[in-house]
């Protein structure tokens, strides 16, 4: 039996990622959680002839994220206020990394055991923060905490076919470094099957990977930001791991984990220049992460350019998540 929570699942990544969840055959059981809306969420989806049974709270004096919590396996968390046009991943931070301290909290206190999978922005930061307070619970596995960057691969896949012809699923395109613009690096010269981009495309091409949230941010017109994309990717690693904690084997997705904690960690660790958090393909076991991968070393001198400045703004980035903890 599998218990899947989302916390934020009103939102608007909240909502398409609940279904996705919903109707997955790897589901038994899934607990709703957020502050508003989330009994009709609830009895929308228990509708659905799916495998799951469907539960859904809202805070209740404090005893609402206990109940959603109490016994999950899996706790997936997109909680938090979208990007509205004009703002960063960063101006998110000070409500966000609020939330996400204190979902985390209700984490160790009620599935100290349970797989996390942060999705709130800005997830440079937040990944850490979530460390921070899992630490101060005694509770902390590296193993079990992911930063869902796999929104940056979908992206990648999608672009790099519109350039280069073919289906978007016909490609696989490492990224590495954290989730938000510049600290976004596609590792093109890695494709699987190889592609030749062209060279008077490669600028634009890395640029729409890093900042294609912003695509979405302008069209939906200070409506919301990439909610149902990044329910799609949510998913997906969701269900990748989901996958490998029911034994099968050789899963890699590439995520945002804490590197000293991961085997095969302090090896990227080393080459990033002791960046403690950083995203590259990890793979996914019955214990969650098994094995952390080092593309690095194979980064041609154009990666490396954009590896440098992607290390400059995540360790930023993590500083800011491990004070804002720190200072509490």
């Amino acid at each position: 039996m599998v218990k899947a929570a989302v916390l934020g699942a009103s939102g608007g990544i909240g909502q398409p990622l609940s279904l996705l969840l919903a109707i997955s055959p790897l589901v038994d059981q899934l607990s709703l959680y957020d502050v508003v809306n989330t009994p009709g969420v609830g009895a929308d989806l228990s509708h659905i002839n799916s495998k799951a049974t469907v539960t859904a709270y809202l805070p209740e004096d404090g005893k609402g994220l206990e109940k959603a919590l109490t016994g999950c396996d899996i706790v997936v968390i997109p909680a938090g206020i979208p990007r509205k046009p004009g703002m960063t991943r960063d101006d998110l931070f000070k409500i966000n990394a609020g939330i996400v301290r204190d979902l985390v909290t209700g984490v160790a206190k009620f599935c100290p055991k349970a797989f996390v999978l942060v999705i709130s922005n800005p997830v440079n930061s937040t990944v850490p923060i979530a460390a921070e307070v899992l630490k101060s619970h005694n509770v902390f596995d590296a193993t079990r905490l992911f930063g869902v960057t796999s929104l940056d691969v979908v992206r990648a896949s999608t672009f790099v076919s519109e350039v280069v012809g073919g289906s978007p699923t016909d490609y696989k395109v490492p990224v590495v470094g954290g989730h938000s613009g510049e600290t976004i690096v596609p590792l093109l010269s890695q494709i699987t099957p190889s592609v030749e981009i062209p060279s008077d495309k490669l600028d634009a091409l890395v640029n729409r990977i890093q900042f294609g949230g912003d695509e979405v941010v302008k069209a939906k017109d200070g409506t919301g930001s990439a909610t149902l994309s990044m329910a799609y990717a949510g998913f997906k690693f969701a269900e990748s791991l989901l996958r490998a904690l029911g034994g099968e084997t050789g899963i890699v997705e590439p995520t945002y984990v804490y590197l000293p904690g991961v085997k095969g960690g302090e090896e990227v660790q080393k080459a990033v220049g002791g960046l403690e958090f950083f995203a590259v393909p990890v793979e996914l076991g019955p214990t969650g992460a098994v094995q952390a991968t080092n593309p690095l070393p194979q980064a041609n001198e154009y990666e490396q350019g954009l590896l440098e400045a992607a290390k400059k703004g995540l360790s930023v980035n993590i500083v800011k998540g491990v004070e804002f903890i720190s200072k509490l």
